[in-house]
């Protein structure tokens, strides 16, 4: 049985995600901030709670210590949890917005992915899938075919540009697990008011495609549903 946990599991893709492989016969640990949320989501998915705070040392540190306790491992750690940057324009944002995406995308990550790593490594095929997004890659913002080339969101294309390029560099640094970055795609979610043309479904597609590969899976790579992306 592969136990996999998800950070922001309590709705929209990573709600989505814990629905699928638990169909897939994960066990799936929902992570999330929001105690109310994140025990309402577990409960109607079957799955278990564990409160995590991505962006509090403690509170990541005691979401792993829950863990090594409880099951004394997990197969997949899938780093979801991010926010998008206050919709002002861009000489509008401010030092401290960009300390609280990047706090949350990317040193997120980093304090999750470094936390858990003991947890990762009791597993057989320990397997870690970084949630970035196509809006961080220069080719599709700069692609005017591409619906990514029109917004305009410094902080939060940086901080996903960060997330695929710390995901390479983990890659190398720790063979023994295979790592990747996931790009959901221009999905119908609370980040876009529910305007993206993908549903909740396919934009979870990738996601669960890098969580459910095999001890010969790739690793250091960005994909979408339909394959490699283009950085």
């Amino acid at each position: 049985m592969t136990t996999t946990f998800i950070t922001g599991a309590n709705k929209s893709l990573g709600y989505e995600t814990a629905r699928r492989l638990i169909e897939l016969g994960h066990t799936v640990l929902v992570g999330a901030r929001d105690p109310e949320r994140g025990k309402a989501a577990a409960e109607a998915l079957g799955a278990r709670f564990v409160p995590i705070d991505v962006t509090d040392d403690v509170s990541v540190a005691t979401a792993a210590d829950n863990i090594a306790a409880r099951e004394g491992h997990i197969d997949v750690l899938i780093n979801n949890a991010g926010i998008y940057e206050p919709h002002v324009p861009a000489d509008h944002l401010t030092a401290a917005d960009a300390s609280a995406v990047f706090g949350v995308n990317v040193v997120g990550i980093v304090r999750v992915t470094n936390a858990f790593l003991p947890l990762l490594r009791n597993s057989e095929n320990p397997v870690i899938v970084n949630v970035s997004s196509g809006m961080g890659s220069f080719a599709a913002t700069h692609d005017p075919a591409r619906v990514e080339s029109k917004p305009v969101a410094p902080l939060y294309t940086s901080s996903k540009a960060a997330v695929t390029m710390l995901t390479t560099q983990y890659a190398k640094a720790w063979t023994d697990i295979k790592i990747n970055a996931a790009d959901p795609g221009y999905t119908a979610t609370d980040f876009n008011g529910h305007s993206g043309p993908q549903t909740v479904t396919e934009g979870t597609d990738a996601i669960v495609q890098l969580a459910t590969i095999g001890a010969d899976g790739p690793t250091g790579t960005f994909r979408d549903r339909l394959g490699e992306m283009a950085w």
